[in-house]
């Protein structure tokens, strides 16, 4: 199972990354976007991924995928199973998260 300090690790050797604690959640942004939030009780990470793709993100992959809350299905958001991650797949989505914020010069920084 991957850990919050561990998602903190990764998330925070990213340029531009601040990270915040907002009503229980460990987020992690951009200026004011959100790219990434760990649950209060760290058993889920919600993480920026296209809204066209999610439902078949979801669908092949239920056991470690979940939709986003009804308040969030309007933004480009999917949540994540931490006890179903490896820290390979972990850093592999945050970091393609955080490419979804930041413009491609800063992007081309991180291999």
């Amino acid at each position: 199972m991957v850990t919050v300090e561990e998602i903190r690790a990764v998330a925070s050797a990213l340029p531009r990354t601040t990270e915040h604690l907002i009503r229980d959640h460990v987020k992690f942004r951009i200026g004011k976007i959100v790219y990434l939030s760990v649950s209060p009780d760290e058993t889920l990470m919600g993480f920026g991924f296209p809204k066209e793709e999610r439902a078949g993100l979801v669908a092949g992959n239920p056991e470690k995928f979940v939709m986003p809350l009804p308040s969030d299905e309007r933004y480009n958001w999917v949540r994540v199973r931490l006890a179903a991650l490896d820290r390979a797949e972990m850093r592999e989505l945050v970091v393609e998260s955080w490419r979804m914020c930041v413009p491609k010069k800063i992007s081309a920084l991180v291999p």
